[in-house]
C-alpha cells in the first residue's frame, strides 16, 4: 500500500510519463497503449448479427430472442450505445453486451458513460447530458460544473461496486458478477481517484502531461507542430474518408486535448480524471508506479461520432468544403442518440404506457431510459480471451464478435470457439490510424484476414466493401480446433499483431514482442498480480 501512493503520479520527472525517445523525430505512437475513444464509427450491433431465429418466431409459447454479443476493445461504449438508440427497428431481443477491455480504466469509463446516457431525464435534460458526455469522453480539459459531476457520480460508484444488491437495484443493467474481487477492488479505487481522493490539480496534471506526451511524440518536429498537425489532417485523415474534421478543431485537440469547445475556451481548465491509468516506469533504476496520459495525440475522438450522419444535410459541401464541422456533427449525433436511447423501450414512469413522456427543456418529447430488463452489460475478466472457452457456458454462446483494432492479436482458435455456428465477426481496421502508411494498413487488413480464417471464420460474402471494418462468418457447421492450432497463431515476424501502441513500429516489419499483449500495469491504486483473491464470483452471468 505504501508503495502505491509513494509515487501516484505526483513528484515525478515529466520525462516520466513517457517512453524513451526513439528517434529526433519522435516515436511515431501517437495512438499511445490505452484507447479511451474509438478509431471506427459507431455500428449498429443487430445489423451486423445473424438474423433473428425464425423458428422462434413460430414458438407456440411466444419468447423474447436473445443476442449476445462479445466486444473485446470497444471502450467507448458506442457501438452499444447506437444499437440500443437503433432498437427500435428491429424485433424485439434480450441484449446481452459482454465487454472486454484490458484495462480497469476502460471499464470505469464504460460504466460512467452509460449511468450519463441513462440518467433519468427530470434529472439532467438532454442539451445538458449530450454536453457533458462530449466533454467527458474526449475532452482532457473540463468545465467546472462537468468536473464536478464526474466527482458526484464516482463517489455514488464508489459505494455501489461493493454492494451488489444496491448495483442492482441502481444499475440494473450493469453486471459486474464475473469480474475477479480483486479487479472489483481495483474499479473502486479508480472511482476513488475520479471522485478526488487525491486533492489537488498535482494529483492529475493533464496540461503538463499532455504537452510531455506531444513532445516525445513530435520530437524535432514539436516548434513545427502546427505543420505536423495539418499534414497529418489533410493528407491522411481526410484522405481516408475524414473530410469534415475542420483544421481548426483539429489543431486545437492536438495542442490542448479539448476536441469539443461548446464554451469559451476559457471556461476548460479542470483536468479530466477519465483519462488517467497508471504503469510501471523505471526511475532511478528503480520500478515505481506512475499515473499519466497514455492515450492517442494523433487521431482524435473526432471519428466516432463525427464523421457520419443519418442526416444527409450535416455532410453537405458548399465550394467543395464542408458545411459543419466534425464537432458540430458529433454533438448532433449523439443528441439524437440520446434521444432515442430513451425513446426506446418501456418508460420506467410511464406506468408501462409508452405514449407518456418527459419533456425536455427544448420542448421536445423524451421518454425515458430502456426498460433494464431488456438489456444488460456484463464486464468480463481483464486477460480472459483466450480462457472463455473453457467455460460450457461461453463455448459457441455468441451470435457477434466484435474486435477493435488494437485487440487484434487475441483473435485465435479459442476466441473462434465461444462464437456460434452461423455468428458472425467484426473486426475494427487501422485506417484511421495516421502514423501507418498505406502498405501497413494494407498489410495490417491481410494479417486480420489469415487470424481469422484460423480462428475458423471466413469473409462475409454479402458484406460491402470496407476500409474501416473486416466482416467475416462461421460456417454452421464450423468445428474449429483449439488445439493443435493454438501454437499456429503466435504472429510471424514478417506482419505481426501486436498491442496498439507497437502497430507502427512491427508492421514496419519489426520482430513482434515476446508477449502478444502487455495490457498497462494497473494504476497505483490498484491491487498488484501477487494480490492471493484470484477466483470469480459468478463465471457464467445471466445463465
Amino acid at each position: 500500500m505504501g508503495g502505491r501512493r509513494r509515487n501516484g503520479g505526483l513528484g515525478l520527472p515529466g520525462h516520466l510519463f513517457c517512453r524513451a525517445m526513439t528517434t529526433p523525430a519522435g516515436s511515431g505512437a501517437g495512438f499511445g497503449s490505452v484507447s479511451w475513444w474509438g478509431l471506427s464509427p459507431a455500428l449498429d450491433l443487430q445489423a451486423e448479427s445473424p438474423p433473428v431465429d425464425s423458428d422462434l418466431r413460430g414458438d407456440a409459447e411466444p419468447r423474447t430472442p436473445e443476442l449476445d454479443v462479445l466486444l473485446l476493445g470497444s471502450v467507448d461504449g458506442r457501438h452499444l450505445l447506437r444499437t440500443l438508440a437503433r432498437a427500435a427497428l428491429w424485433p424485439r431481443r434480450r441484449l446481452h453486451f459482454y465487454v472486454l477491455e484490458n484495462n480497469l480504466e476502460a471499464v470505469a469509463r464504460h460504466i460512467l458513460i452509460f449511468s450519463l446516457a441513462l440518467e433519468e431525464p427530470e434529472k439532467m435534460g438532454l442539451q445538458e447530458r449530450s454536453e457533458t458526455f462530449l466533454e467527458v469522453w474526449g475532452n482532457a480539459l473540463l468545465r467546472p460544473q462537468v468536473a464536478a459531476f464526474v466527482r458526484a457520480q464516482a463517489k455514488r460508484l464508489v459505494h455501489l461496486v461493493p454492494e451488489p444488491d444496491r448495483l442492482a437495484e441502481q444499475r440494473p443493467w450493469l453486471s459486474l458478477g464475473a469480474l475477479k474481487f480483486r479487479e472489483r477492488d481495483a474499479l473502486e479505487a479508480v472511482f476513488r481517484f475520479w471522485a478526488g481522493g487525491e486533492k489537488g490539480p498535482e494529483a492529475f496534471p493533464m496540461s503538463r502531461l499532455w504537452d510531455s506526451r506531444l513532445r516525445h511524440y513530435l520530437g524535432s518536429r514539436y516548434d513545427a507542430r502546427r505543420g505536423v498537425s495539418d499534414w497529418d489532417l489533410h493528407m491522411k485523415l481526410h484522405d481516408r474518408g475524414a473530410r469534415v474534421i475542420h483544421t481548426r478543431e483539429f489543431r486545437r485537440w492536438r495542442d490542448t486535448g479539448v476536441a469539443f469547445e461548446l464554451r469559451d475556451s476559457s471556461a476548460y481548465h479542470m483536468p479530466n480524471r477519465t483519462l488517467a491509468s497508471g504503469r510501471l516506469l523505471s526511475h532511478h533504476g528503480e520500478r515505481v508506479a506512475a499515473r499519466g496520459y497514455w492515450g492517442d495525440i494523433a487521431t482524435g475522438p473526432f471519428v466516432a461520432f463525427g464523421i457520419e450522419a443519418d442526416d444527409d444535410s450535416l455532410l453537405r459541401t458548399s465550394n467543395g468544403q464542408p458545411v459543419k464541422t466534425a464537432g458540430e456533427i458529433t454533438q448532433h449525433n449523439v443528441t439524437e442518440l440520446f434521444r432515442e436511447v430513451a425513446a426506446w423501450g418501456r418508460p420506467r414512469t410511464a406506468q408501462g404506457n409508452p405514449e407518456q413522456v418527459h419533456q425536455d427543456r427544448d420542448g421536445s418529447p423524451e421518454r425515458a431510459a430502456p426498460a433494464p430488463e431488456f438489456f444488460t452489460v456484463h464486464f468480463l475478466p481483464l486477460g480472459s480471451a483466450q480462457t472463455l472457452h473453457h467455460k460450457s457456458c461461453y463455448k459457441e454462446r455468441f451470435q457477434l464478435l466484435y474486435v477493435a483494432c488494437g485487440m487484434v492479436h487475441l483473435l485465435s482458435p479459442d476466441l473462434g470457439a465461444t462464437v456460434a455456428p452461423g455468428g458472425r465477426l467484426v473486426v475494427e481496421l487501422a485506417r484511421y490510424l495516421v502514423d501507418l502508411r498505406q502498405e501497413q494498413l494494407q498489410g495490417f487488413a491481410s494479417r486480420v484476414g489469415e487470424l481469422a480464417g484460423a480462428a475458423g471464420f471466413t469473409p462475409l460474402p454479402q458484406a460491402r466493401p470496407s476500409e474501416t471494418f473486416a466482416r467475416f462468418h462461421k460456417a454452421p457447421d464450423s468445428d474449429c480446433g483449439t488445439d493443435s492450432a493454438v501454437d499456429s497463431m503466435t504472429p510471424p515476424p514478417d506482419v505481426p499483431t501486436p498491442p496498439l501502441e507497437d502497430l507502427s513500429q512491427a508492421l514496419e516489419g519489426g520482430t513482434p514482442p515476446p508477449e502478444p499483449l502487455k495490457r498497462p500495469p494497473e494504476s497505483p491504486a490498484l491491487p498488484t498480480e501477487s494480490d492471493p483473491i484470484t477466483r470469480e464470483s459468478d463465471p457464467c452471468p445471466h445463465l
